[in-house]
């Protein structure tokens, strides 16, 4: 076997499997009937003023004693097979390996060594080792299964025995773990050396993107304490449509329209909101409404914005090399988008100095352009920015700055990722101007939260504030003479 792929001088040589450690039983605690009636009876008494806790799922059924045994002692001989592939393996030459005869050779490895130990697989087990040891070789091992699900949306791992992944907004726990750090690390270093950057305890920390357009953030110890920490947010290969953020209940119909308005008369629009709140799906969404004819420069950090328009020009920052060279930061390619020609330019998130030049872009011809921001409001997202400008160390009285940003930016879209786990656009706030040395603002559109169900769903609608827009009649001159209904309250 890999009489192809063996490397020259390796020794195919079998460590005995580890014994897997023995889990201690869980003990059950007997109770008295007795007294637990009593107490049942006691706590009828005193009336509930606490909302009751969310009932808890159902225990899943324990596997029994055999199949455990089965499970564990087919993943000591993944791991080992594993630690095979690795040893004997010439990697370089499995580049121009085809995946037929890298499966074919797995297989006759997985079938010798489970044969020398005595052990039978039906045909979906065996296919399923099989698949792993492929993903080992060729991808990024225990990850590959996440990746390819399409319902998770963020793979966190803390360490090598802990996964968690995020489905529908909420956090679970995976069964699935690395070997040990070691095994982590090398999948960590898989994943940045195919985009040539590197991560080690001089360099601890590494942002990349995978093949897939997948976002990835790892920290390696020493900075980590308890094993390496990976994120990765999963690029979703269909972007959402506003239809489909309306049909998914993240703003309704009346908003969507408002928005259309506003991005095709070229308003410049900010898209504040938290972590994981949704602001890259909807910087994407509002892009829809811009026109083919115009010229659009995006600049990001990890490239994930899905423009579906002709003509756009996409750029993404640098990090500086080992030597402390070569960085572009945010800053430079807005200064050479400005030269570009742009009708828009898109920044994917302003955290730093380029506001600067992200504000003097909207105020110097390129209406419409737009950007996202960490705020929890709007008035902070305006807090946010007097700050960015002044940790860019630019000495301005706190009236010009403010008048700078008046000017700039029309219109600030809160998005909000609320307690279960849903997603929505809370605020949709207007900048009218200045009145003395603060900013004046309306909000037109907001979430009104009405309650919470039992199962910690959270009860609400959406509403018009009941002011007319600003730009009202900017729109109606643009063509965009939107009724007077949508600006009346609605009652949930």
């Amino acid at each position: 076997m890999f009489s192809r792929y063996q490397k020259a001088d390796s020794a195919r040589t079998r460590k005995p499997a580890p014994k897997a450690p023995e889990k201690a039983s869980d003990v059950g605690k007997s109770a008295n009937p007795v007294e637990n009636l009593a107490q049942a009876i006691e706590a009828k008494k005193e009336p509930t003023r606490l909302r009751k806790a969310a009932p808890k799922s159902a225990a899943q059924p324990v596997a029994s004693d055999k199949d455990r045994k089965r499970k564990e002692r087919l993943q000591e001989i993944k791991l080992e097979l594993h630690r095979e592939l690795l040893e004997n393996l010439n990697l370089s030459a499995l580049e121009s390996a085809s995946e037929k005869d890298l499966r074919g050779e797995i297989q006759e490895i997985t079938s010798e060594t489970l044969q020398l130990r005595g052990i039978v697989l039906n045909r979906e087990e065996r296919s399923q080792l099989n698949q792993e040891l492929f993903d080992e070789v060729t991808g990024l091992g225990p990850l590959e299964t996440l990746l390819k699900d399409e319902t998770v949306s963020d793979i966190l791992v803390n360490g090598p025995q802990q996964i968690f992944v995020e489905r529908e907004g909420k956090l679970q726990v995976s069964d699935i773990t690395f070997k040990d750090e070691k095994h982590l690390m090398r999948i960590i270093d898989k994943i940045v050396s195919a985009v040539g950057r590197r991560v080690d305890e001089s360099n601890p920390y590494v942002d990349a993107r995978l093949a897939d357009g997948s976002r990835f953030n790892a920290m390696v110890p020493p900075i980590a304490i308890d094993g390496s920490l990976v994120s990765i947010r999963k690029f979703k290969k269909d972007k959402l449509a506003i239809d489909d953020l309306v049909q998914f209940g993240a703003f309704t119909e009346e908003m969507a329209a408002y928005l259309q308005a506003a991005v095709a008369t070229r308003l410049n629009i900010i898209v504040s909101g938290g972590t994981g709140s949704g602001k890259t799906t909807t910087l994407n969404a509002l892009s829809s409404f811009i026109d083919n004819s115009e010229r659009i420069l995006t600049i990001e950090d990890t490239a994930e914005l899905q423009l579906q328009q002709i003509h756009v020009g996409r750029m993404e920052t640098r990090p500086p090399n080992v030597e402390g060279k070569g960085e572009v930061t945010p800053r430079d390619c807005i200064k050479n988008a400005l030269r570009m020609r742009p009708d828009r330019i898109i920044v994917g998130e302003t955290r730093g100095e380029e506001v600067i030049d992200m504000l003097q872009a909207m105020n110097t011809g390129h209406d419409g352009s737009m950007t996202t921001i960490h705020a929890n409001n709007a008035r902070d997202g305006i807090s946010r920015l007097e700050n960015m400008i002044a940790m860019a160390g630019i000495e301005m009285p706190l009236k010009a700055v403010r008048s700078q940003i008046s000017g700039a930016v029309n219109l600030i879209v809160q998005a909000s990722r609320l307690q279960d786990g849903s997603r929505r656009m809370v605020s949709i706030t207007e900048i009218t101007g200045m009145e003395g040395d603060v900013i004046s603002m309306q909000e037109v559109f907001r979430y009104q939260r009405t309650g919470l169900t039992p199962d910690n769903k959270i009860i609400g609608h959406f509403t018009a504030s009941g002011v007319r827009s600003h730009f009202a009649e900017r729109f109606r001159m643009w063509g965009y003479d939107l009724p007077p209904s949508i600006y009346e309250p609605t009652v949930g």
